[in-house]
């Protein structure tokens, strides 16, 4: 049972996405004569349930296999599939890349199945290096960023060293990687698993990316700046160069008139910087939506910037708690009064939505406090809310804190106490039966029983506050609440069982369970399409641009 894991995000309990660094790597590598196919397995398995993954492989040829090790709940899947590919393939390199692989490389690498994790933020480049070593049988000794063992056996640590500060040539530009994908996709006559998640063909989100490394410390996340600089080795986040960012935002909307969200601090290091973006972004009269993460409550400068820049643009925000102490404990030092003037700001401003995202399982935060902060998107709502802009969400901090983390590398300091450390006690969380045994830690102030039960009670009380405000129909609150009843239903049958003594009854038991809840990991707290405005972008054949497809296809075919 999955849980709440995936609610506020497009794909499934599986995680069925692959990371947007697949496609900047795979036009780094075509760009460099290489012809790479991206395979979604996860996907595939879900699409089709008599999907043969193994014969999939089989009739592979590549020169190397990679596969991501990028959000901890892919240990699992990763390790296994490297498995099914040494299985078929014994020659074959197999190359493991990721924040997470990154973290875990010493441990990776003692796996009979992995030949080389590459670590590190950017991995076009080492694995272009890689490939070149395969090419010429010539070991990968100066490659950097690259953890590789050698035919006995020995690993080898190649330091990161390979740490771009201009992203403007390490990053190709988005046409490029289009052009690459309508290239591979005619190639191997294969667009299905090209697919980034299971609901992708009756919608879409497209993503720009700003910036690699961070200036905030967000105490649970393995991308902050201490974990950049612990993990990736570099000390300051770069930005790419604004105008090809607004190119690249050009480009997508070329192909279609989808949402597209700027992954990133828009605000940046300084003003200046969001200033020229968007002022590029402008002069390029982009129509699509565009949405913003905002880390911190923008003034109204930058607001009327946005706004004057931006026809149709949202903000997504995560103020983590209504309580000042938790939000500022959990690295986000900001006073709700500060929260308030902007969003108001942003209504007055023409912002179309803004989505407020608040978390369960913070250092100091209670169960009373959990409920503090569902009475806090009441006064939101009264307050701004009367156009249905304000949309509030709260979810458990899950399945794990990020390794690398602050919060990882100091639980005690923090209040946190960690089930889970290494990659193999983490890959065998995932094979518990409930996500509450999932979950890697538990705090000072909230046990895993008490995260999970504030998790399904909160949520049943804002879904409430959302038929009341109209922000939800009756009907799928009906279904919602008797969803979440079933759910804590089943979680109390789920810890009878484990306390079984008899393993192959107790198996049986809980096989029996998780059939009869199948259905409720693909939504269990809100409903998919309740967060339609922010997750899905529903696309029809008039929003895609029907000439620019065919005649890029018609090109790549003469090419």
């Amino acid at each position: 049972m999955y849980g709440p894991v995936s609610d506020v995000v497009p794909s499934t309990p599986i995680f069925e996405m692959y990371p947007i660094g697949f496609f900047r790597i795979a036009g780094y590598l075509e760009k460099n004569g290489y012809k790479v196919r991206v395979i979604n397995i996860a996907f595939r398995m879900l699409h089709d349930p008599k999907f043969n993954a193994e014969r999939l492989i089989r009739n592979l040829r590549p020169a190397a296999f990679g596969i991501d090790l990028h959000w901890l709940a892919h240990a699992q899947g990763c390790l296994e599939l490297a498995k099914l590919i040494k299985a078929c393939h014994q020659n074959i390199p197999v190359i493991i890349g990721g924040l997470s692989a990154s973290y875990y490389h010493e441990e990776l690498i003692k796996c009979p199945q992995i030949d080389c994790i590459i670590r590190g933020d950017a991995a076009e480049e080492p694995t272009l290096q890689l490939l070149r070593s395969f090419k010429n049988n010539r070991l990968p000794e100066d490659v950097p960023n690259v953890t590789w063992k050698d035919k006995n056996g020995k690993a080898h640590i190649n330091p990161i060293s390979y740490i771009p500060a201009n992203l403007d040539d390490a990053l190709i530009s988005y046409k490029k990687i289009i052009h690459s994908i309508i290239h591979s996709v005619i190639r191997y006559r294969d667009l299905l698993s090209y697919t980034p998640y299971a609901n992708w063909s009756k919608s879409h989100l497209a993503g720009i990316l700003l910036s690699h490394g961070c200036m905030y410390n967000c105490i649970t996340c393995g991308g902050s700046s201490f974990s950049s600089q612990r993990i990736c080795n570099r000390k300051d986040p770069v930005y790419r160069d604004p105008d090809l960012v607004a190119e690249d935002i050009k480009s997508i909307a070329s192909y279609m008139k989808s949402s597209i969200s700027i992954l990133g601090n828009i605000q940046g290091v300084q003003y200046g910087y969001a200033k020229r973006l968007l002022r590029a972004i402008k002069q390029r009269k982009i129509r699509n939506q565009i949405r913003l993460e905002i880390f911190l409550p923008a003034e109204r400068e930058l607001l009327e910037e946005i706004a004057g820049s931006i026809e149709n643009f949202v903000f997504q925000m995560s103020p983590e708690s209504h309580d000042e102490k938790i939000r500022k404990a959990f690295g986000r030092p900001y006073s709700n009064e500060a929260l308030e003037r902007m969003i108001k700001t942003s209504i007055e401003l023409g912002c179309k939505r803004l989505d407020l995202f608040f978390m369960i399982g913070l250092p100091y935060q209670t169960p009373e406090s959990v409920q503090q902060t569902i009475s806090y998107c009441r006064t939101l709502l009264e307050k701004y809310g009367k156009d249905k802009k304000i949309h509030p969400y709260i979810a458990p901090l899950a399945p794990f804190l990020d390794p690398g983390s602050i919060a990882f590398e100091q639980p005690e300091k923090y209040g946190y106490k960690l089930f889970y450390k290494t990659l193999e006690e983490h890959r065998q969380a995932l094979l518990a039966p409930s996500w509450k045994y999932t979950l890697n830690y538990e705090t000072e102030w909230m046990s895993r029983d008490q995260i999970v039960e504030a998790t399904y009670e909160a949520n049943l009380k804002i879904n409430r506050l959302k038929v009341e405000y109209g922000l939800l129909d009756v009907r799928t609150f009906n279904k919602l609440e008797a969803r979440i009843n079933q759910s804590m239903e089943i979680m109390r049958k789920i810890d009878r069982l484990v306390l079984i003594n008899d393993q192959g009854e107790k198996a049986r038991q809980i096989e029996k369970l998780k059939l009869s809840g199948a259905p409720l990991d693909i939504s269990s707290i809100c409903d998919k399409n309740e967060l339609r405005d922010l997750l899905h972008w529903p696309i029809a054949l008039f929003k895609l641009n029907i000439l620019k497809l065919m005649r890029d296809m018609i090109f790549s075919l003469s090419a």
